[in-house]
């Protein structure tokens, strides 16, 4: 898609730093890192949601993401850890309409942190029961 930023980076039509390819995905610097060495993964295809993702497209992320991960912890850049994070959604926070994978590396006292709700607590077996139930019923046919 023409006026997608990612179409153009993954097609480099716009300038990017490559770290990986292959015949699905492309890993890239984000031009915007919470940490050096955040990266994005990125299908080739376009596709503005996970829904709209090719099934071995997704997988795909995944994989790349766990390369990116071993890659990141081997590096000389500080790395205690790793976050994939994957914003699905305007209500999740994506922002580009491209599905991606950021992978970026962690180390105690970075600063980034997840904020949770007032909500955020143990919940009880027949809510988390009745959650499971419509779920079930909302799942994809043929992937049960």
């Amino acid at each position: 898609m023409a006026d997608c930023v990612f179409c153009r980076l993954v097609s480099e039509q716009a300038e990017v730093s490559v770290v990986y390819e292959d015949e699905r995905t492309v890993a890239f610097m984000d031009i915007q890192p919470v940490a050096q060495g955040h990266v994005l993964i990125v299908p080739r295809r376009h596709a503005a949601c996970l829904a709209d993702l090719d099934v071995e497209d997704g997988a795909q992320l995944f994989r790349v993401g766990q390369l990116a991960a071993a890659a990141l912890r081997a590096s000389d850049l500080r790395c205690e850890g790793v976050n994939f994070f994957l914003a699905d959604g305007k209500a999740a926070g994506q922002d580009v309409f491209h599905a991606h994978l950021h992978v970026f590396p962690r180390h105690q006292g970075d600063g980034f942190r997840l904020h949770f709700s007032p909500n955020y607590s143990v919940r009880p077996r027949a809510e988390l029961d009745q959650t499971a139930r419509s779920l079930k019923h909302g799942w994809p046919t043929g992937s049960r």
